[in-house]
């Protein structure tokens, strides 16, 4: 796969996680549960994003 469709592939993709797991955290931290509620599941997305955006940097940026 070329360097360019592998980047724009990747970006999209982590783009599209990140912004489904953001505003999941986002309702449930709003919603019924409350911020104090939802910090668990807020501390646990911010791992995983900080986890997937790293993983498109090893993958599809960084030049091996």
């Amino acid at each position: 796969m070329s360097y360019t469709v592998k980047l724009v592939a990747g970006l999209i993709g982590t783009a599209l996680l990140l912004t489904f797991v953001g505003g999941l955290s986002y309702s449930i931290s709003k919603g019924f549960a409350g911020f104090y509620g939802g910090l668990p599941f807020m501390l646990i997305v911010i791992g995983v994003g900080a986890m997937a955006v790293y993983d498109f940097w090893d993958e599809c940026v960084r030049k091996k």
